[in-house]
């Protein structure tokens, strides 16, 4: 399989491709999602990988293909973005106990002879979160970085009651759904 560009700093996605055996390399475009102000979640994860996209071939060029893709969690209709600061995080994963929490990433793959633009949702319904295990969760540094301060591979693994759709797409990368269109 041909080397690809993972447009991305995300360590998450890192991994996700190296469980898939996708070989890449990595090169973080730099736009800076956070000043979108745009309140749909479908929209707003779009505009964020479409605008990760242009900024890195602002930069580079498609000498290699590239993957960009961007992730928000959403509860009670809210965007539920990286959180700021713990305090934040509490917010944001109080928001998530015992509700249904939808998670959208929007990957776009491009190379010099193929567009794929994905959205996917991954549905899940937590049980309510136990306030100590929240507690030690916020204490640790797992949640930073992370859409939603959530990690459905970790904290919020075993709070899982229901889930509809890919995991991967939850982690912030539909792989399953880009393998077909990666060069051999």
């Amino acid at each position: 399989m041909q080397t690809i560009v993972l447009g991305s700093s995300s360590i998450t996605r890192a991994d996700l491709l190296t469980k898939f055996g996708v070989p890449f390399i990595q090169r973080d475009a730099g736009f800076d999602e956070e000043s979108l102000c745009i309140g749909d979640p479908a929209h707003f994860v779009y505009h964020a990988t479409k605008g990760k996209m242009e900024s890195y071939l602002e930069k580079y060029d498609l000498e290699m293909p590239v993957l960009c893709a961007d992730t928000v969690v959403t509860a009670n209709g809210m965007i539920l973005r990286k959180a700021k600061d713990k305090a934040d995080a509490k917010r944001i994963l109080e928001a998530q106990s015992g509700n249904t929490v939808s998670i959208l990433t929007c990957m776009i793959y491009k190379s010099k002879t193929c567009e794929l633009i994905d959205l996917s949702t991954t549905d899940y319904l937590f049980l309510p979160f136990d306030a100590k295990d929240l507690h030690n969760y916020l204490e640790g540094d797992e949640w930073r970085g992370k859409a939603g301060a959530c990690m459905v591979e970790g904290f919020c693994k075993s709070y899982i009651k229901e889930v509809v759709g890919l995991e991967s797409t939850a982690m912030g990368l539909s792989v399953e759904k880009l393998l077909p269109f990666l060069p051999k």
